[in-house]
């Protein structure tokens, strides 16, 4: 797929998404979401992109959706009945998406992120933020409701009362807030910050084995949905089966052994543990379980 609005480049194992709109900062648009979306399709089926990470062109990461065609954006003219196969959100399905996906993702925000701009930032990882950026959940002051599972994702990053509190004033409030609320790891100066989110992608990369990355981002995600520790303790003593004896935990001890960086030999594309996809296919330890029953 050839990009518009958005450029995709990979660089020592880290596949960097810009937003490249510079002129309407960079505000969301449908065919950008099918190019992000395209993004990351791409840098899953590659061995060689380790993680990604997404910034915008410009002074703004996103000014929010383009709302020059009014709310069309939002809802077709004449919609009818709901159906979720035609009328889905598409900020929810990039999120969706990112949750999905088998690569860490890491967003550098590097202006302004209002509405969209910040909500498709919470299925990542790890979110970096110029010091000069504003963000904001601006939706019930133009008479909508939060989008791209922001309702699931926010209060599992900030908290229940600081979710309610910045979705309910849709106020923009500075990166300092944003960093103080819980929803940032860290600020950068403007021309650092870019860097700053690379070298810590690359952290990601360069040391580690792909596969135990990609599976233990699973077992992160998925037990924010599982009821207790049991749940985990089945989950990790089947990553421990898994993976223990694999050409990876060889590679990795005898490094350790040896001092020296490992040079893992599996590939997320053919490795992973059997149980993954059966476990975040059917949502929890127990849907595994009564699947395998049936």
């Amino acid at each position: 797929m050839t990009f518009a609005q958005i450029t995709y480049e990979v660089s020592d194992g880290v596949a960097t998404v810009t937003l490249d709109r510079e002129e309407q900062l960079n505000a969301f648009t449908l065919q950008m979401g099918g190019e992000i979306l395209a993004a990351i399709d791409r840098a899953d089926a590659d061995d060689g992109v380790r993680v990604l990470v997404f910034t915008g062109r410009g002074r703004a990461f996103c000014a929010g959706a383009d709302l020059s065609g009014g709310t069309e954006i939002f809802a077709r003219e004449d919609p009818g009945e709901f159906r979720m196969e035609r009328d889905a959100d598409l900020g929810g399905v990039i999120a969706r998406r990112l949750y999905d996906s088998l690569k860490p993702s890491i967003a550098a925000i590097n202006g302004p992120a209002v509405g969209i701009g910040i909500t498709m930032t919470l299925a990542m990882d790890v979110r970096l933020a110029a010091t000069t950026a504003r963000i904001g959940f601006p939706f019930t002051r133009i008479g909508l409701v939060p989008e791209a599972c922001s309702a699931w994702f926010l209060p599992r990053i900030v908290g229940i009362s600081q979710a309610a509190e910045w979705i309910y004033s849709a106020r923009v409030f500075p990166a300092q807030e944003a960093l103080a609320g819980g929803l940032l790891r860290s600020l950068h100066e403007p021309d650092e910050l870019l860097r700053a989110a690379q070298e810590l992608a690359r952290s990601f990369a360069q040391t580690s084995s792909p596969v135990a990355v990609a599976t233990a981002r699973r077992m992160l995600w998925g037990m924010l949905s599982e009821p207790g520790p049991r749940a985990a303790h089945e989950i990790d003593s089947r990553g421990l089966h898994a993976l223990g004896r694999s050409p990876d935990a060889q590679e990795g001890v005898q490094a350790f052994l040896d001092k020296r960086d490992p040079q893992f030999p599996m590939r997320v594309s053919a490795d992973l543990p059997q149980f993954l996809q059966q476990w975040w296919d059917a949502g929890s330890v127990q849907g595994m379980a009564d699947e395998h029953s049936d």
